[in-house]
């Protein structure tokens, strides 16, 4: 016979997710994220057609989003234009976690409706995931708690600065 023991893990900020998955929200989170200041929304990037923020429940550190700013649930429905920019945005972010943390990889989906795992079903959104290896250790399967070295905030600031860096690099560079 096997007993699963399981450690419990105290964390109050996830009941804020855990709430606006339980009741149809009214509003749309990533609509709403936009009316924010960047530092507040944790906002790296404000493009044209579309911006690139921290995700604030990551599956790793510098979990990032891309994300149109036109409420569209579906891939095929997205202007070109979006399209293009988004993909472009893709290329920066990767560029960015990866001068950033040094990743040895990523991952990098969209899910599209909630069978899919999509958590913001009627919003469209690119995931973009850096990875290490070992990052999915003993930690995440046999205590069911994933660890995360850095705060939001750390983040936000390392990524921020770099992106910074990296555009005023690739001005120089036209």
């Amino acid at each position: 016979m096997v007993i699963l023991m399981f450690k419990l893990l105290w964390n109050p900020w996830r009941y804020e997710y855990i709430k606006t998955t339980t009741k149809p929200n009214k509003t749309c989170v990533f609509c709403e994220l936009v009316k924010r200041k960047d530092e507040e929304a944790y906002i790296l990037y404000r493009g044209k057609y579309s911006y690139v923020v921290l995700n604030a429940y990551p599956y790793n550190s510098g979990h990032l989003m891309i994300v149109p700013y036109k409420h569209i649930g579906t891939f095929e429905d997205l202007d070109q234009e979006t399209i293009t920019e988004m993909m472009n945005l893709l290329k920066k972010s990767v560029r960015v976690l990866r001068e950033a943390f040094t990743p040895d990889g990523f991952n990098i989906g969209i899910n599209i409706g909630r069978a899919a795992g999509a958590g913001i079903p009627g919003h469209i959104h690119i995931h973009v995931v850096p990875r290490w290896v070992g990052d999915a250790n003993f930690m995440a399967i046999i205590a069911s708690t994933k660890t995360l070295p850095l705060s939001l905030n750390e983040i936000y600031t390392i990524l921020r600065e770099k992106w910074k860096q990296i555009n005023s690099e690739e001005a120089l560079d036209h």
